[in-house]
C-alpha cells in the first residue's frame, strides 16, 4: 500500500475527530479510505482492517479485566485516601511535589490519568486558593505527575504496548521507572518555574476529596501491591501470572482488606464502563494499525532514520509520538504504534521490553492535543478556560519529550 493512502486516511480521521465525530467511526472510515486510496480493492482493505482488530483482541481482554482494579481503587475511596495522605504528609511547603506525586502514584497503580487528575483536583484547587497559585499551574503539575506515572502503570497504554511486543508487562513497567522519576522532578523543579506566578485562582471548590469513611492509606495500597507483585512473578521467579488474572485478583484483595465489599458491584460497573470506552476505541485504532502495517510507511521511516546515528532506536519513540499526535490519546497512540511497528522495531535489534517502553513514553508527547478528550476533561475539572488550557500544551509536550529522551538514553545504556 502506498504511503499516500495511509497519510490521506490518517488526515481524514484526524479532521473528523476534530469535528467531534466519534473517534472510533473516524478511525474506521479513515482506515477504509486510506486502504482504497492506497491501492487495495475493497475486499482486501476490509480484510486488512479486520486483521488489525484481531491483533489487538488479546489486549482488549486484559484491559477489560484491568477495570476491576481501577474500579475498586476509585469507588472504595482508595484513590482519594492515597492522594490525600501524600498531600497532607508533604504539606503546603512542598505543594507542587505533593500534587505531582499524588497524581503520579494514582496512575502508577492503575488509575486512568484523567481520573487521577479528577481525584486530586479538588484538594489542589483548595490549596491553590489558600496559597494564591493559578489554576493552570496546578493543572500542569498534576498532568506532569500523571504522565510520569502513566509510563510505569498497568494502564491500557502499557498493557497494549507489552501485548503487541509479546513482552512481560511488569518488565515494561519497570523499564521506565527512572524516566518517570526524571519526568516528575522536571515537572516540579523546572517546568513550574517558567509558568506565570499570577493567574486565575479557583473560586469554585469541590470538597468531594474530603469525603468521610475513607479506607486507611495502608489498606488502600493493598490492591495495587498485590496486583504488581503477581505481575512481578515472571521476571523474578519465571512463573507467569497473566494480567488477565493478576489485576482482578489485586482489586478483589483490596476490597476485602478494606472491608468495602458492599461497593463491589458499583466498582465492577464503574471499571467496566471506563474500560469499555477504551476497548471500543481500540477497535478503531486496530483497523488503522492494520492499514499502516500493510503499507510502505515503515520502509519510508526506516530509510529516513538510516541516515541518523542510532537511527534504528528512534523508530519506537518516534512512532509513539506521531500516533499519539494523530489520535490525541496515549492508549490509541501506543496501540497504533506498537501494532504497526513492533515487527520492524524487533527486526532492528531492539528488545521487546524496550521497544514497548519507548513507544509508551513517546505516546505521552502529544496525547494532550485539543482533538482528544484528555485536553477538555482536565481543563473542565479544574475550571481552566480554553485559552489558558492551550497555553499549557508546550509545557506538557516538554514533559513528554523529557520522558521519551530519558527512556531512549536508558535503552542505549542498558537495553
Amino acid at each position: 500500500m502506498t504511503v499516500w493512502g495511509v497519510l490521506i486516511g490518517l488526515i481524514i480521521a484526524i479532521v473528523l475527530i476534530i469535528r467531534k465525530v466519534s473517534p472510533v467511526y473516524s478511525l474506521i472510515l479513515g482506515s477504509l479510505i486510506g486502504g482504497l486510496i492506497g491501492g487495495f480493492p475493497l475486499s482486501d482493505t476490509v480484510s486488512i482492517m479486520i486483521d488489525g482488530v484481531k491483533d489487538v483482541t488479546p489486549a482488549i481482554l486484559r484491559i477489560l479485566s484491568a477495570g476491576v482494579l481501577s474500579g475498586v481503587l476509585v469507588k472504595t475511596g482508595a484513590a482519594v485516601s492515597i492522594s490525600n495522605t501524600i498531600i497532607h504528609k508533604l504539606g503546603q511547603r512542598h505543594v507542587f511535589m505533593a500534587l505531582a506525586l499524588a497524581t503520579m502514584l494514582l496512575t502508577t497503580i492503575g488509575v486512568f490519568i484523567d481520573v487521577a487528575v479528577i481525584t486530586v483536583a479538588p484538594i489542589a484547587l483548595s490549596l491553590g486558593q489558600k496559597l494564591s497559585i493559578p489554576k493552570s499551574t496546578l493543572l500542569l503539575v498534576m498532568i506532569g505527575g500523571g504522565k510520569s506515572g502513566n509510563i510505569i502503570s498497568p494502564n491500557p497504554n502499557t498493557i497494549i504496548a507489552a501485548e503487541n511486543f509479546r513482552a512481560d508487562l511488569s518488565s515494561v513497567m519497570f523499564a521506565n521507572l527512572l524516566p518517570a522519576v526524571i519526568g516528575l522532578l522536571f515537572t516540579v523543579y523546572i517546568v513550574v518555574r517558567f509558568l506565570p506566578s499570577k493567574g486565575e485562582l479557583s473560586t469554585e471548590i469541590n470538597t468531594e476529596s474530603e469525603q468521610k469513611d475513607l479506607p486507611s492509606f495502608a489498606t488502600s495500597m493493598v490492591a495495587p501491591i498485590v496486583a504488581i507483585s503477581l505481575l512481578s512473578f515472571r521476571p523474578l521467579f519465571g512463573f507467569i501470572i497473566d494480567p488477565l488474572i493478576a489485576l482482578p485478583i489485586g482489586g478483589l484483595s483490596g476490597i476485602l482488606v478494606m472491608r468495602k465489599w458492599r461497593t463491589l458491584k458499583e466498582s465492577l460497573s464503574y471499571g467496566l464502563d471506563k474500560m469499555s470506552i477504551v476497548a471500543i476505541l481500540l477497535i478503531g485504532t486496530g483497523t488503522l494499525a492494520g492499514i499502516i502495517k500493510a503499507s510502505s510507511i515503515k520502509d519510508l521511516l526506516l530509510d529516513v532514520l538510516s541516515h541518523v546515528p542510532f537511527g534504528d532506536i528512534f523508530i519506537a519513540p518516534l512512532s509513539g509520538v506521531l500516533m499519539s499526535a494523530a489520535t490525541a490519546s496515549t492508549t490509541a497512540g501506543a496501540t497504533v504504534a506498537s501494532a504497526s511497528f513492533s515487527e520492524t522495531i524487533l527486526a532492528a535489534g531492539i528488545s521487546s521490553v524496550w521497544g514497548a517502553a519507548m513507544i509508551n513514553a513517546g505516546a505521552t508527547v502529544l496525547d494532550h492535543l485539543p482533538h482528544g478528550s484528555f485536553f477538555h476533561t482536565t481543563g473542565g475539572v479544574t475550571h481552566v478556560n480554553i485559552s489558558d488550557r492551550l497555553k499549557l500544551i508546550p509545557y506538557e509536550t516538554a514533559i513528554g519529550v523529557i520522558l521519551t529522551i530519558s527512556s531512549v538514553i536508558l535503552c542505549l545504556l542498558i537495553g
